[in-house]
């Protein structure tokens, strides 16, 4: 039985370099502090057309924007019930590509998984081939764009360009660890759903799902007899359309930070923030060659996180503790029993900066004296 442990409020702060949540802006945090008021306001509706509108603009999408309190797995689930009657078809390269596949089969649909070695991306023309050679009608292929358990950034745009040929297929995409750090155009490449988190790239605070939804997603889930409830795109797009506002109640104080960082991811723009991650991206991968290894396959690596490979034989836990303790800064060990010790992940993302990063490396140098 695990017993309580009393939040103090009383901790070093540390600065995290972890693949999520990431630092957020001060004025941000303090955005979450104005008064209450009611979901069904008039200063609702503005609120939450501001984000949505705003976040349509940011992403260059004519598709719908669905803003929930949630995680984006909530979009998991509800673009599987949404879209899917039987079959879906779901690549696997890492823990969260797996898990997509696992929630479908616990929402009762046939999953055919297309697995990768961890580490190794997903390749369009198996996708092609898939389709192609199955005798099996596939409502829904699913994606995940950036794999950050292994630091796998997966060519979504080349994968929807392929399913674009089969248009009773839906394609559809977890960008959790990647929307808003690496530019991706949702409508050229035939991305019908395409979900995020706030606390991620966004640099924003856990709390909101974030979901784009093309027309024909939204009319596929109208002929359905059956859709998610909280999640149905109907049910969030035409409540919208007619209010403004979401159907439930929303945290409304994370939808005021939203508010607040949006206007600065908006003056960046979405090529710029992607050009800014980048930089840190290719800078981590110079550090990492220097000293360790890649992890990901090569030509695949992720603009969000980087999965480098132990090659030194450091104690990885060790040293993210001693970081913390001696410099105020988290960065993550490999993921679960599978990467363990054998990999380390460095969170480039959100507004971290190539010197900001450069600080990371430079006390991970010096803990474990490289």
């Amino acid at each position: 039985m695990t017993e309580k442990r009393e939040y103090t409020g009383d901790y070093p702060e540390k600065k995290l370099y972890i693949p999520g949540p990431t630092g957020v802006r001060d004025d941000v945090i303090e955005a979450m502090s104005e008064p209450m008021f009611g979901h069904r306001m008039d200063r609702m509706t503005d609120l939450y057309t501001t984000i949505v509108e705003d976040t349509k603009e940011f992403l260059g999408t004519d598709n719908d924007v669905i803003i929930l309190t949630g995680s984006g797995t909530e979009f998991w689930e509800a673009s599987t019930l949404n879209l899917v009657d039987e079959n879906i078809l779901v690549p696997t390269c890492g823990s969260f590509s797996e898990r997509h596949a696992n929630v479908a089969e616990r929402l009762g649909k046939n999953v055919d998984r297309l697995e990768y070695e961890w580490g190794q991306a997903i390749k369009p023309e198996d996708i092609r081939e898939t389709l192609e050679s199955s005798d099996k009608h596939y409502d829904v292929v699913a994606t995940v764009m950036n794999e950050s358990s292994t630091g796998v950034r997966n060519p979504v745009e080349e994968i929807g360009d392929v399913v674009a040929e089969y248009p009773d297929t839906y394609f559809v995409v977890d960008a959790v660890s990647s929307l808003g750090g690496d530019y991706v155009d949702i409508d050229e490449h035939n991305i019908d759903v395409l979900f995020a988190s706030s606390q991620k790239a966004f640099a924003m605070p856990p709390g909101l799902a974030i979901c784009t939804v093309s027309e024909d997603a939204y009319q596929r889930e109208v002929e359905k007899d059956s859709a998610s409830w909280y999640g149905g795109f109907q049910r969030c797009i035409d409540y919208y359309d007619r209010k403004g506002q979401t159907h439930s109640t929303p945290a409304i104080p994370i939808m005021l930070a939203y508010r607040k960082q949006m206007k600065y991811m908006l003056e960046e723009g979405h090529e710029g923030r992607s050009e800014r991650h980048r930089e840190m991206a290719e800078y981590t991968r110079d550090w990492a060659y220097e000293h360790f290894d890649m992890f990901p396959e090569e030509g695949y690596e992720s603009q969000t996180v980087a999965c480098i490979e132990n090659t030194q034989g450091i104690d990885v836990a060790g040293t993210i503790e001693e970081v913390s303790e001696k410099y105020d800064m988290v960065f993550s060990n490999g993921y679960g029993s599978t990467l363990g010790e054998k990999t380390f992940r460095i969170g480039h993302m959100g507004e971290h900066t190539v010197e900001s990063i450069k600080e990371l490396t430079d006390a991970i140098e010096d803990v474990a004296d490289l």
